[in-house]
């Protein structure tokens, strides 16, 4: 047990976050008790619903990630912390660059170094394919060359590559490059919730019936959250063959345009509107069409999606109504 203390104790990095707090709810699920989930805030703050333990550590400071392992010595990590907004991340480059990689970076030697027993699960980006896309005919799979457009992307692909070389150096690392995945909850800043806030607005009296977007011929590999945390979960559980490179993408499978989506969250909210293309939402650089394999998820991790995606939609319009 190299001293450390029996029973589990999973360290979820960005726990308080749109993603953490779905972790949070499927580990507890599955038979987690609170007493095992770890919970890091950057303000100190309690620990999210459902976890018993808040760790007080700034990412961006190297001796707080090792002093924050050290204590906890956790036996899975799930790093879900982030500058997950790609507009952010190109407002401010130097804090995605300190948040994205070097955190990443350092997190995994701090790991290697006092839980080197320890699963860590890295929640990475299929935009780090980037380019890539463009190139594909049909979906992309874990071999696909990363090829980042963007900063944020370009900060994660970074991440992953790191993280890859220190799985030859012993870290128990599983990379996930995780496609467009959404759900009740997720800020307004991303496309579905964007959609379903205005709409509700409409319906309340609360706007006019005039829907703002973005570039709606885009297609894009969608998710539910649900079965994204579901896949995290796995990664902590799953003995991996050792020859595996443990690098899994997380995608339906299949593409949708963005227009599609809007067509059915109107046909969802029974609300009669218009649509206007706001230039500010529109992205210079963006890939036509995002798709993605999933069969090594499947195959490796025994994950596959339970979530119907019109389920998805209702759901998350349903949050923004109440």
């Amino acid at each position: 047990m190299n001293g450390q203390p029996a029973g589990r104790r999973i360290l979820i990095t960005g726990a308080g976050g749109f993603v953490g707090g779905f972790l949070i709810r499927e580990l507890l699920s599955a038979g987690y008790a609170p007493g095992e989930l770890h919970a890091v805030t950057l303000a100190g703050g309690p620990a999210p619903d459902g976890a018993a333990h808040a760790h007080l550590c700034d990412l961006r400071n190297a001796a707080d990630i090792d002093t924050l392992v050290r204590n906890v010595q956790p036996t899975g990590v799930v790093h879900l912390a982030a500058v997950a907004l790609p507009a952010q991340a190109r407002q401010d480059p130097g804090a995605a660059w300190a948040i994205n990689f070097d955190s990443v970076r350092q997190l995994g030697r701090a790991v290697l170094a006092h839980a080197p027993e320890a699963v860590m699960v890295f929640a990475g980006s299929s935009e780090s394919y980037g380019a890539s896309f463009n190139l594909a005919e049909g979906p992309v799979d874990e071999a696909t060359a990363l090829r980042p457009m963007t900063p944020y992307a370009a900060t994660k692909a970074a991440a992953d590559v790191a993280l890859g070389q220190m799985r030859h150096d012993g870290l128990k690392v599983v990379r996930f490059r995780a496609f467009n995945h959404t759900g009740p909850g997720q800020s307004p800043d991303y496309v579905v919730p964007s959609f379903a806030q205005q709409i509700a607005r409409i319906a309340a009296g609360l706007q006019p019936p005039v829907i703002r977007v973005g570039n709606l011929d885009a297609e894009r590999d969608f998710l539910d959250v649900r079965d994204v945390v579901v896949a995290y979960r796995l990664a902590l559980e799953t003995r991996l063959d050792p020859a595996s490179e443990a690098v899994f993408n997380l995608s339906s499978g299949q593409t949708r345009p963005i227009r599609s989506i809007l067509d059915q969250l109107i046909k969802i909210g029974g609300t009669d509107v218009s649509v206007e293309t706001d230039v500010a939402k529109l992205r210079s650089n963006d890939v036509p069409r995002t798709w993605g394999a999933n069969m090594r998820a499947e195959r490796e991790l025994g994950w596959t999606r339970r979530v119907a995606f019109e389920q998805t939609l209702e759901d998350t319009l349903r949050a923004v109504q109440t």
